[in-house]
């Protein structure tokens, strides 16, 4: 069974381990006080028989009506092909917003948001939605060269924050960066090259960090249209990974925000 396969059936993705769907547990009730819709909808159950005492409490959370399946290891490697699994798999389904400005306004006030423009290795993604979780951002936004945060290792290197997160799936970068501005959002593009230092970043009510992919960075069109951020850093090489890259400045953003803890 593999990540490709569930592609185009209905948003569907797999939750593997026992942290990974317990966050995938704790997102499906919605928020309190809202009309919000779950994001999240969890279809069934698969666990190893000899895992099921020390899973009682986690199945207890699940709602009457997800199916829940016990089968040994002999069956469980059948199935999956071979021995990769940690004994807990769900199936999963994500609701996505119905459209970009839909996710926007469901954003506060005073909003902390990551942008994600052609970030394709899916340890990276992961690296960044849990950066974006453990500092208080609101939301990711990904253009449409992005890969998918749902992809079992995106979701395993994130720690479940990836289930805990919301995320939108946008067009281009430019429609991304049109639409935040729109919102009244502050967009500021992390690159090498940019004009103002990290260190002296005062950031705005509502406040978008702007991240491109490994190697070529942001487009050229873009970084002319947005205030540019750089990490100061030590000579003798020219950029830093883009999952570091999104920690140093969420940590330095969001102390700015008043978001962390003393």
């Amino acid at each position: 069974m593999r990540d490709r396969d569930l592609a185009g059936r209905g948003d569907q993705f797999i939750a593997e381990g026992r942290v990974v769907l317990q966050a995938l547990i704790d997102g499906l009730d919605g928020e309190p006080d809202s009309h919000r819709q779950a994001r999240f909808v969890l279809e069934k159950v698969l666990i190893l028989e000899n895992r099921m005492a020390g899973l009682a409490a986690l199945v207890e959370q699940l709602h009457p009506d997800c199916p829940v399946y016990v089968a040994g290891r002999d069956v469980l490697d059948a199935a999956v092909g071979f021995a990769m699994h940690r004994g807990v798999l769900g199936l999963g389904r994500h609701r996505p917003a119905a459209s970009f400005g839909a996710f926007l306004a469901e954003m506060p006030q005073d909003a902390l948001l990551v942008v994600c423009c052609g970030i394709a290795n899916h340890d990276n993604i992961g690296g960044i939605f849990r950066n974006a979780g453990v500092f208080g951002a609101d939301g990711i936004v990904l253009d449409a060269t992005c890969c998918d945060p749902l992809y079992r290792k995106a979701i395993r290197v994130s720690v479940g924050a990836a289930l805990r997160v919301p995320f939108c799936r946008g067009e281009s970068v430019a429609e991304l960066v049109g639409e935040l501005l729109a919102h009244g959002f502050d967009v500021m593009g992390l690159s090498p090259r940019g004009s103002e230092a990290l260190n002296g970043f005062e950031p705005a009510r509502r406040q978008a960090l702007l991240l491109g992919t490994e190697g070529e960075g942001l487009p050229e069109e873009i970084l002319d249209q947005v205030r540019t951020l750089a990490i100061e850093q030590a000579p003798g090489f020219d950029s830093l990974n883009v999952a570091t890259t999104s920690g140093i400045a969420l940590w330095h953003t969001a102390r700015k925000m008043g978001r962390l803890g003393d």
